[in-house]
């Protein structure tokens, strides 16, 4: 049996006025997974639990069927695993974000575009670099990401009641306040600062400058934490295989869960990502191993933008692209498989931002299933399938045991 997990990030929402009050999924054209989920068990399940933050980070580690509230340690530390750092038992890892803000006359911090323009990894990297030359020490140190997503590994403890908040929540927001907190550690405020001035006169800000494009005038520090302790896939479930993303942040989940992590060639985590070789990837995962779990960021990306139409396309892509291809050459290659769809949480473009709500899905089985749900896949309409059959998990690790066939049964809605 072959286990295929195809995560759109984000791509839950609520009925869009612009989009004659569709979600986007409900308006795009979605053909193989509407084919698919007619066929297959709809789910409606919880991925972030009660008290935790609506992240990706929370979320991707359910669907992968680890407990958040065993696992989870942060952010930042999953990234340093996809990086291939260390941390020693007395670093913290923070995600670096590349950002745009803006100072108002009366010191208001506005937090204008938290991915720069979604400026490329190569110009980030140069920016990365140029401030680990100039800032790195025995206390902090940076590493380059992809995009605007960056390292910085911290040597030390936190401070009581010091907390952090990611940028893309607080898009076109004062972050005045947050930007405070840094003040209470003292290297990082002077890195924050000294980075600002480094950036504003760094060659590739000067040529997006030139060209119209967003600066990175500035760094983020979030996602905080020390290396959690994650026994692999296999140790746990009895399965092998590979992880597809353009996020270090699902790489790490990877890693540190054992699978082995295919960087694919022009993936960046938004619409132009390549898509036809991340589904070339999961085939090749596929004739070789039991397990494979692509993730698609842009459907996220564009929530946080508040972009409906460009996140109706990117659902699309995301249908016509990966999961399109995938299931033809299963169906080609004539093996067994058990396929999920689903999102890890909703990104609606009003809000701009995460919502904790339960996660629609469902399973395809190759061989059918019991009760097929007859439906295409929407938020509604899976739902609707939920009232009617009662399926409902409360964790991500019961979906992913239930997914794999090691757990049977859920809670009545």
């Amino acid at each position: 049996m072959k286990y295929i997990l195809l995560i759109g990030d984000g791509m839950g929402d609520v009925p869009v006025p612009a989009l004659n009050n569709q979600t986007p999924l409900e308006a795009a054209a979605t053909p193989t997974m509407d084919r698919l989920a007619r066929a297959s068990e709809m789910l409606l399940v919880r991925t972030v639990p009660e008290g935790y933050p609506p992240g990706s980070d929370v979320a991707n580690l359910s669907l992968m069927g680890y407990e958040p509230e065993l696992y989870y340690t942060g952010r930042a530390p999953l990234e340093a695993a996809s990086l291939g750092v260390e941390l020693a038992a007395d670093e913290i890892a923070f995600r670096c974000n590349l950002v745009h803000v803006e100072r108002g006359e009366d010191g208001r911090l506005i937090m204008i575009d938290y991915s720069s323009g979604h400026i490329t990894t190569g110009e980030s990297g140069q920016l990365i670099t140029a401030l680990q030359a100039e800032c790195g020490s025995e206390q902090v140190t940076l590493y380059p990401g992809v995009s605007y997503r960056h390292l910085l590994v911290y040597r030390g403890e936190l401070p009581e009641g010091f907390t952090t908040v990611p940028p893309h929540d607080y898009s076109d927001q004062e972050v005045t306040g947050f930007h405070r907190e840094y003040a209470k550690i003292p290297s990082l405020a002077s890195l924050i600062e000294r980075a600002g001035a480094i950036l504003a006169d760094h060659p590739v800000n000067r040529e997006r400058q030139r060209q119209g494009k967003r600066t990175a005038n500035a760094i983020w520090l979030w996602g905080e934490g020390k290396r959690p302790a994650m026994q692999t896939l296999d140790a746990r479930f009895g399965i092998r295989g590979g992880l597809i993303s353009a996020v270090d942040l699902l790489k790490g989940l990877g890693v540190l869960g054992g699978l082995d992590v295919i960087d694919v060639p022009g993936a960046t985590g938004y619409l132009d990502t390549n898509y036809a070789g991340k589904a070339r990837a999961a085939l090749e995962v596929l004739a070789k191993d039991d397990f494979v779990l692509v993730h698609v960021e842009a459907p996220d990306e564009t929530g946080h933008q508040g972009l409906a139409r460009e996140k109706v396309q990117a659902i699309e892509d995301f249908d016509g692209k990966i999961v399109a291809p995938i299931v033809e050459e299963m169906e080609r290659r004539g093996e067994p498989f058990r396929l999920v769809v689903t999102m890890d949480h909703y990104t609606p473009v009003h809000r701009r931002t995460h919502e904790d709500w339960p996660v629609p899905m469902f399973i395809y089985d190759s061989r059918g299933v019991s009760q097929p749900s007859g439906r295409t896949y929407t938020e509604a309409n899976v739902l609707a399938a939920v009232d009617e059959n009662g399926l409902q998990l409360d964790s991500g690790a019961r979906f992913f045991r239930r997914f794999v066939e090691q757990e049977q049964g859920g809670s009545k809605r």
